[in-house]
């Protein structure tokens, strides 16, 4: 097995045990949001991107396929429209769905983009559906998963609306944070010379990465179903 692709199976069974406690609901954050008032929600949703693995893996898929800044935001702002819309929509309608089926659909958008990158798709005839519409279907998929950790929390009745609108307007503060970092690094890479098994390695994180989350999310729906 190559040297890259060692190092980043090692870094996943690393990081996944610690990953799997990282996006959960916690009382610390429900008394936050109970005592806190509105501007709880904003930092609430900040710290809930900014321990979103599961989101933060899929964006440094898709930025790591782009390389002018025009580009990242262009896809970036496609993926926040998306997720804004479900997570505004579905919490303020009540639709949810069980939290382990939605972050296995969000674990299988990881898995998708870095098979895409590494271009395995077309290595085996498969003709992948145009970038763009796939960053902002993921997006309706990724907004729809933190719904349903916002829609975890007692919020009660009164300024429902306006909470709803600090969490998501806190979750793209989160995601602008992430990002800075994220973009600086890939940046700083294609400098180097060793930036294609950078590049490569990163993505079969990707890979191993959404599978072993997807089976773990699977593997608690059926325990607590």
């Amino acid at each position: 097995m190559p040297k890259s692709r060692q190092m980043t199976l090692a870094a996943v069974l690393i990081l996944l045990p610690f990953l799997s406690f990282a996006h959960d609901v916690t009382s610390a954050d429900q008394a936050l949001l109970s005592q806190g008032g509105l501007m709880a929600y904003i930092r609430v949703g900040a710290t809930h991107m900014l321990t979103g693995y599961d989101h933060l893996l899929f964006l440094t898929g898709v930025v790591f396929y782009l390389r002018s800044f025009k580009d990242i935001l262009k896809f970036i702002s496609v993926f926040t429209l998306g997720h804004c819309v479900t997570l505004i929509g579905a919490t303020y309608l009540g639709i949810s769905a069980n939290e382990y089926l939605v972050d296995a659909v969000i674990a299988l958008s990881v898995l998708y983009k870095g098979l895409e990158n590494l271009d395995s798709f077309q290595r085996i005839g498969i003709k992948t559906p145009n970038l763009l519409l796939m960053v902002g279907f993921f997006g309706l998929i990724h907004g729809f998963g933190l719904s349903t950790r916002l829609q975890s929390f007692e919020t009660g009745s009164d300024e429902f609306l306006s909470k709803i609108l600090c969490f998501n307007l806190g979750v793209e503060i989160g995601q602008v944070l992430a990002l800075i970092p994220i973009v600086f690094m890939i940046s700083l890479s294609r400098k180097r010379t060793q930036y294609q098994a950078f590049y490569k390695a990163v993505n079969w994180y990707l890979v191993i990465a959404g599978l072993g989350l997807f089976l773990y999310q699977i593997y608690q729906y059926f325990l607590t179903s």
